[in-house]
């Protein structure tokens, strides 16, 4: 196959069947609605949607704007401290066997039980949302990272004591290339899971941002405008998830290569 039919076919594969997927679930949506001729107050059709975020555009972007801040911000937190967490943990089993426990259950204590008490330790504000955010994104960053951190294959590391490389030597050029695929697959579930973070705060905290207008909606029995704010979160979801995506493409293209 020439390299323009490779490139058109990871076109279709990469945008177009996407994008059929979503305009598939709309039509399914839009049916089921005419079909039983369902209430819009229980679910709106898409033109109700569309309606409702025509009414208020400047208010819904600015809260998608907030949302997202807060999702990004604690998920680079996230990151930071996952790795650095990681790294640790792989390096040493007398710290991995004492600590790990200790990680896994905080990571079991459900996180919209401490989003009252941040916003009492914290005050109101983004800073209770973000470190919700942190929360969440957390340890899939920690487990993945350790996952592909520590399955290096013997081979790795018989070539690299063959090559007489240093400690430093063989985690940069050995096992830190083989663990990137997996830390992105921490990644892409922590992206996710930032604007679920970051909404669970806005609704415990209903001052700014899409959870907020979530909440707002419902007390005025606005669910057109509820299903808006859900689907800019959607779109916020997808977009920060490919985003994250085309960065391990650029980081790790060979990665898809050695899974397969």
């Amino acid at each position: 196959m020439s390299g323009s039919g490779l490139r058109w076919g990871g076109l279709v594969s990469g945008a177009l069947l996407p994008l059929l997927g979503a305009l598939l679930a709309i039509a399914l949506w839009w049916g089921t609605v005419a079909v039983f001729d369902v209430d819009p107050f229980f679910l709106p059709a898409p033109p109700d949607v569309v309606e409702a975020f025509l009414r208020l555009p400047d208010y819904l972007l600015r809260a998608t704007w907030v949302t997202m801040l807060e999702a990004v911000i604690g998920f680079g937190i996230a990151t930071l401290g996952g790795l650095a967490v990681a790294l640790l943990l792989a390096a040493s089993r007398v710290v991995e066997r004492m600590t790990l426990p200790l990680l896994a259950a905080t990571n079991a204590v459900p996180k919209v039980a401490l989003a009252p008490l941040l916003l009492v330790w914290m005050g109101f504000g983004s800073e209770p949302k973000i470190v919700m955010v942190v929360l969440v994104c957390f340890f899939p960053i920690v487990l993945s990272t350790m996952a592909g951190l520590t399955s290096t294959p013997v081979e790795l590391h018989e070539l690299a004591r063959s090559l007489s490389a240093s400690r430093w030597g063989t985690f940069v050029k050995f096992r830190l290339p083989w663990a990137l695929p997996q830390v992105f697959v921490g990644l892409k579930v922590a992206i996710s899971l930032a604007i679920i973070g970051a909404v669970i705060g806005e609704v415990v905290n209903p001052d700014r941002g899409l959870g907020a207008v979530i909440v707002s909606s419902g007390t005025t029995a606005d669910t057109p405008l509820a299903f808006a704010a859900l689907a800019l979160l959607a779109i916020l979801g997808a977009g920060l998830f490919y985003l994250v995506v085309a960065v391990e493409r650029l980081t790790v293209p060979w990665a898809g290569e050695v899974t397969a």
